[in-house]
């Protein structure tokens, strides 16, 4: 599961630098699936991540890293 997320989460990335709209439209309704279908098994800071559309963080996240910036919600979630 997670690796498709990361997968999504790349084209999606793609998608957006290049302004390709169908791109973007099609890979955020994949994530949104991909987060439905997988809620009781991802971390649930990935969970966050993705309801809250953070998608360079949750890239970063399932990067391994570990030093992700708080948003504007202060790293609660």
């Amino acid at each position: 599961m997670e690796d498709q997320i990361k997968e999504s989460l790349i084209l999606l990335l793609d998608g957006i630098k290049r302004a390709d709209g169908a791109c973007i439209s099609e890979g955020m309704a994949r994530l949104d699936e991909l987060l439905e279908s997988g809620r009781g098994a991802l971390h649930p800071q990935l969970v966050h991540f993705l309801e809250r559309r953070s998608y360079p963080k949750a890239l970063q996240f399932l990067g391994g890293e570990s030093d992700i910036p708080a948003g504007s919600c202060g790293g609660r979630g």
